[in-house]
């Protein structure tokens, strides 16, 4: 029989929830699967979109939420619980926070291969802990992730305005409607500040944030790796050069040395580092956490952090760079121009403030610039802040 302690915190859970807004990656997941996985950094609103699914799809009775990090665990194993769930007509299953307990992965498997009547899917804040244990159920699990809010999710969810997803190609060609948003740049600042993590609504937001870096670096990140907590330290400290720098070129053998540590360790570190949502890493040949290409620049993950990092204080050009591979990487394979900032396709972008001009770029063909306070583009100059409705 299924313990009325879990039963009462997932409608606990339930009452709290809002189904105002909900999130880009709620349509693109195939909720009919019997095992999905999703992920992504800390804060961005992955429990929450559980939550609602259940509301808007699942009957209560058949549904059970639970988080993988609660007391109750230490008690009891993932394993009895779905098997007392099925035995009493349960067909689906919800485990958030799944990283946090100690053999999530062969007891996912256990139950999947155990049940085969009942859906299962699972949500962890650290990316990190997934793909360890993803090995286990790559012919099982579907595996979705999930970054933080686009400027247009943003706008629907702290604004009310409600803007469709725009393409590349119709951003690229001017398509974003001047109607759209009559003014949209005092909006975009404050997006640019505190508007990527969905928390930032309910306050003290910087703390937060700021809790979650300390936690991602200091825990997440040395649990994976088997890390000492002096290493974590030092994840802080590198982090705080990201920041200070970003975006830049990595110099390994001087950061090594400011870290006191083995230069060889550093792509490891970054690569933890991005996959947990605190950097990201432009590459010169393909984009995305599988690629191979050499690393042309380091960014801090999204502007929210520059801001938190920087003590407000973060240059605007980096802020400018740091947006649009945030918001265009989610949707595109982004690398690095030889001659220019940003390649996507046949595109190349150069990123600036309004008093950018053409001449860097001025021979290269399908190259375009990108800049910052002006509302709408013409021809080859695009607003920045379009860039953020790509998702």
């Amino acid at each position: 029989m299924i313990d009325t302690v879990l039963t009462d915190y997932m409608l606990e859970q339930l009452r709290l929830v809002n189904m105002d807004f909900v999130r880009y990656k709620y349509s693109a997941i195939d909720w009919s699967l019997r095992m999905i996985g999703l992920t992504g950094p800390r804060g961005v609103g992955k429990s929450t979109l559980v939550l609602q699914h259940i509301l808007q799809s699942q009957n209560t009775q058949k549904a059970l939420y639970i988080s993988a990090d609660r007391s109750y665990f230490a008690q009891h194993t993932l394993v009895e619980v779905a098997s007392d769930f099925v035995k009493e007509g349960g067909t689906h299953l919800y485990i958030d926070e799944i990283h946090k307990y100690q053999n999530w992965s062969s007891e996912l498997k256990e139950i999947y291969d155990g049940h085969p009547s009942l859906q299962v899917m699972f949500t962890g804040s650290s990316v990190l802990d997934l793909l360890k244990g993803q090995a286990d159920l790559s012919r099982r699990a579907v595996m979705y992730s999930m970054q933080g809010l686009s400027f247009r999710e943003y706008l629907e969810m702290f604004h009310g305005l409600q803007f469709p997803v725009y393409s590349l190609e119709d951003v690229v060609a001017n398509k974003v409607d001047d109607k759209i948003l009559s003014h949209p740049l005092p909006l975009f600042r404050q997006y640019l500040r505190k508007g990527y993590y969905p928390f930032s609504k309910e306050g003290a937001f910087l703390s937060r944030l700021d809790q979650i870096v300390v936690q991602t670096l200091e825990s997440d990140i040395p649990q994976f790796a088997s890390m000492s907590v002096a290493t974590g330290r030092k994840l802080r400290r590198l982090m705080a050069i990201v920041a200070q720098s970003a975006p830049f070129k990595p110099d390994y053998s001087s950061i090594a040395n400011a870290l006191g540590v083995s230069r060889n360790v550093l792509p490891d570190y970054l690569l933890y580092m991005e996959r947990a949502g605190m950097v990201g890493q432009l590459r010169d040949e393909t984009g995305g956490l599988r690629s191979l290409g050499k690393v042309e620049k380091v960014f801090v993950d999204n502007t929210n952090l520059m801001y938190l990092l920087g003590n407000n204080e973060a240059e605007i050009g980096n802020i400018r760079e740091t947006f649009f591979y945030n918001q265009t990487r989610e949707v595109c394979d982004v690398i690095a121009s030889k001659v220019s900032d940003f390649v996507i396709g046949e595109c190349t972008f150069e990123v600036g403030g309004k008093g950018k001009q053409r001449k860097q770029i001025k021979d290269i063909p399908n190259s375009y610039v990108v800049k910052d306070d002006i509302e709408y583009g013409s021809g080859r100059t695009i607003p920045l802040w379009t860039f953020g409705l790509l998702y």
